[in-house]
């Protein structure tokens, strides 16, 4: 049983815990980090490193999606960002990139995210992530799948992502028809990654929706505001560790069917992708740290995708930094900084290494400990 807290009369809390609370302990085995391999499957499609660009315009463009597939991952473009409103936006995302510490950072977000979604644009988009070769994924909100979906159908995706800060398999709306995400998904013929979620209880019914994928957290980082405008945080070593719990039941009701975790928040550095990865996660979700990258089309700024909300922004517009190496070097190295923020999944395959574990699967039993 979980401890849970009696925080006044009449009220309890369930304890949790973040990934900086734990620890990975390595096994009276170790092996060679050459034998130790970091590829993961969504259904038909492979991938080389379990990495999913978090689909923020200030990471993932056209090509720069195109260049993570490349090197293993899968990119993500949003078809609700600039991408899919400017025919080129790299004046827009070039402007974004020197506003440093102003004040009128998140007032110019919402500014240039008011400009309308073209139809013609994601499907130009789509085209180009195409061309590019591998495996192509789109993001779209919950409340414009039902409006979306046909041009993105249309243009023929792989995968798509319906990605909200908050998404359950039960939307209650008196004034809107909602998205029944199980008739959604039941009627397309490509894998459906679904989240965020918090919690056993919500992983377990979006798996039921038929998702592939479901994505745990909700993209917290140093500048995700959620906690002060929601009162929502995520402590994602639970969170991961209770979809774990319902991915593990959900196998037993369904004879076999496997839901696989993305890991979405907390995650800057190679430690932390190891533990993500230790506390049940298939892949994890990268933004702010692939946001250091010299490819990064926002040169170095990053902001979350729900930070241009145009009445309740959540998350902060960071100042642009200089970037500390190519996609390829915050990847897979050489790195010259010994903090984990370069050779991020040179750092996964030598904690698998060190831990005894040749593959993903078998990484997810590692041992762990509470440190602090």
């Amino acid at each position: 049983m979980r401890d849970v807290v009696e925080i006044g009369l009449g009220k309890t809390a369930q304890r949790g815990y973040h990934l900086d609370d734990i620890a990975i302990v390595p096994s009276r085995r170790t092996r060679d980090v050459d034998d130790v391999s970091t590829a993961w499957q969504l259904d038909a499609y492979q991938f080389g490193i379990p990495c999913v660009g978090h689909p923020s315009d200030a990471t993932m463009s056209p090509s720069s999606a195109v260049r993570l597939g490349q090197l293993g991952g899968l990119g993500v473009l949003n078809v609700e960002g600039l991408w899919t409103r400017y025919e080129n936006p790299a004046k827009v995302l070039e402007e974004l990139a020197g506003l440093g510490e102003d004040a009128r950072a998140t007032k110019r977000l919402q500014e240039v995210y008011a400009e309308p979604i073209r139809p013609d644009l994601i499907a130009e988009r789509v085209r180009e992530l195409r061309a590019g070769g591998g495996t192509v994924a789109v993001r779209v909100s919950p409340q414009h799948t039902l409006a979306l979906a046909p041009v993105i159908l249309d243009a023929g995706v792989d995968i798509l992502v319906i990605q909200g800060t908050i998404v359950s398999a039960e939307h209650v709306s008196t004034t809107d028809e909602p998205l029944n995400l199980k008739e959604f998904i039941a009627d397309l013929d490509l894998p459906v990654i679904v989240g965020g979620c918090t919690d056993y209880k919500t992983a377990l019914h979006l798996m039921r929706t038929g998702a592939a994928g479901v994505i745990v957290g909700i993209g917290g980082d140093d500048w995700s505001t959620t906690e002060s405008v929601l009162g929502i945080r995520v402590p994602m070593a639970t969170a991961i560790a209770d979809a774990a719990a319902a991915r593990r039941d959900y196998l037993d009701e369904t004879g076999g069917r496997y839901v696989h975790l993305i890991a979405d928040g907390d995650i800057q550095t190679s430690g932390d992708i190891a533990k993500a990865l230790g506390c049940g996660a298939d892949a994890v979700m990268l933004g702010e740290a692939l946001s250091l990258c010299e490819e990064a089309p926002a040169g170095g700024a990053w902001w979350h995708s729900a930070a241009s909300h145009p009445s309740l922004p959540r998350g902060a517009f960071e100042v642009a930094g200089e970037p500390i190496g190519s996609l390829e070097q915050l990847l897979f190295g050489p790195a010259d900084e010994p903090d984990g923020q370069l050779n991020l999944f040179g750092g996964l395959r030598r904690a698998m290494a060190k831990c005894g574990y040749r593959d993903l699967k078998e990484f997810q039993k590692v041992g762990l400990v509470l440190d602090r």
